[in-house]
């Protein structure tokens, strides 16, 4: 049997968009605010060389400095105000959400609702302050020792500093107003049109070096045939479910008596979405974005963890992929989908799990169920995001074609265009509302009219 929801959700129709003024209006604020992240992407920081510095990322482009600029949307590449992208933010969250399990006081504060999520954010933003602090300066001595300023000095790291700080926090705000005011994840958003708006360049470079013969006929067709299997074989995980039957009792509300009913509750193969690529993704940038400009000056340490923690070097892709498995489960049980709150959600409006007694044998039951559900989660996770790198290494394909950017992408379009028929379906049903009630409305006044002539 098919739900009425989910007749309606069926039945809905992109025409109705024209008539969702609110949906229309969120999708108009959310690329206005997009558009003016791209503008910031080309405004330059004071006092870079740029001709050298063009030179530079030429030379780096099939680097560490290729993941970089992929992952600003080109910004660090062009040294612009969001050279330090969104990172600094997402590594403050993951830095709060772990402290939030170890600590005691944050962790009250995560049960303290909507308060607690205030100053857990406001924990995040501090947060973020310091790390991009950290970060800018890194960066703008390692400009100095690259040779890439025109005027090094005290006055151009604090100018440096300011700048990308700021640009930073502006990104932030971005990403925070798109997900309260606009349509999808703001942060998630601001990364995907990062990604989309320098793909046409880097599949331009990518079929000239084809022409030239830098890479052969047969590796081209075998990368768009891997991309197109990647893209498909992602949709098909994201809309994998796992559903757990739920129960209903029959129950008498004053006179009346209800029959019991049945529902599913649906566990996604993979909760966590794109969040934990993001995660280890950022995690394996922190330490070589300041040793990307710093070219031969680089630190004995600092060369260490390059040449073991490098693209495609097998300590890296071990790391990258325990980080994608850690942060799956962690951030599933901890943000995306906790049993306790499942089970507590459940047993207030009396359901159950056949079987199952309501409270803590059921949100035990949830967890043994996501654990295992979970197991091929990040197994394909992790596969998405480490075979691509694999044979990226191998024959020089550019970063854009890697699994963790079309993961990004496939993932980051299918939770909109989902978010964006949630409100259609939403607005479907307010129009419903509104024509019952003329209706009801209508039907008094016949009434009224019937029983004046008698």
């Amino acid at each position: 049997m098919v739900s009425a929801a989910e007749q309606m959700a069926a039945n809905t129709s992109w025409a109705a968009l024209g008539k969702a003024t609110d949906l229309r209006n969120r999708i108009l604020y959310t690329l206005a605010l997009l558009i003016v992240y791209r503008l910031g992407t080309w405004i330059p920081v004071p006092g870079i060389d740029g001709i050298a510095l063009r030179e530079f990322m030429e030379s780096a482009a099939q680097g560490i400095g290729g993941i970089l600029s992929m992952f600003t949307g080109g910004a660090l590449g062009r040294m612009g105000i969001f050279a330090l992208g969104i990172m600094p933010y997402i590594s403050a969250s993951i830095i709060v959400q772990l402290l939030g399990s170890m600590v005691p006081y944050l962790e009250q504060l995560k049960k303290e609702g909507e308060q607690g999520r205030k100053k857990m954010n406001q924990y995040t933003r501090f947060g973020t302050v310091g790390l991009a602090i950290l970060q800018s300066y890194g960066l703008a001595v390692s400009l100095e020792a690259g040779d890439l300023v025109t005027d090094p000095g005290v006055f151009f790291r604090f100018s440096c500093m300011v700048t990308l700080v700021g640009g930073t926090m502006f990104l932030m705000w971005l990403g925070e107003q798109i997900t309260a005011r606009g349509l999808g994840n703001g942060i998630s958003l601001i990364i995907f049109v990062g990604i989309i708006a320098e793909l046409p360049a880097a599949m331009a470079q990518f079929f000239y070096q084809g022409t030239t013969g830098a890479i052969s006929g047969f590796v081209i067709v075998g990368v768009i045939i891997m991309v197109i299997a990647t893209i498909a074989f992602v949709v098909f995980m994201e809309r994998a479910l796992r559903k757990i039957h739920i129960q209903y009792p029959r129950r008498q509300v004053g006179m009346k008596v209800y029959d019991g009913g049945s529902s599913h509750l649906p566990v996604k193969v993979n909760p966590a979405g794109v969040i934990p690529a993001i995660f280890a993704s950022s995690l394996l940038l922190l330490p070589t974005t300041i040793s990307t400009f710093s070219g031969s000056q680089t630190g004995p340490i600092m060369s260490t963890i390059l040449a073991y923690f490098g693209p495609g070097q097998p300590l890296y892709l071990l790391f990258f992929a325990a980080m994608i498995v850690f942060f799956a489960y962690f951030y599933t049980f901890n943000v995306s989908f906790k049993p306790d709150e499942v089970a507590d959600n459940l047993k207030n409006q009396n359901g159950f799990v056949p079987g199952i007694r309501p409270g803590k044998r059921t949100a035990e039951y949830l967890e043994y169920v996501v654990n295992r559900v979970l197991v091929l989660g990040a197994a394909y996770l992790a596969a998405v995001c480490l075979l691509p790198e694999i044979l990226r290494g191998q024959f020089s394909i550019p970063f854009y074609f890697g699994g963790t950017s079309v993961l990004i992408v496939v993932s980051v379009t299918m939770d909109t265009i989902q978010q964006a028929q949630s409100h259609l379906l939403a607005h479907q049903y307010e129009g419903l509302i509104e024509k019952s009630q003329l209706r009801g409305k209508g039907k008094k006044r016949g009434a009224r009219k019937g029983a004046a002539r008698r």
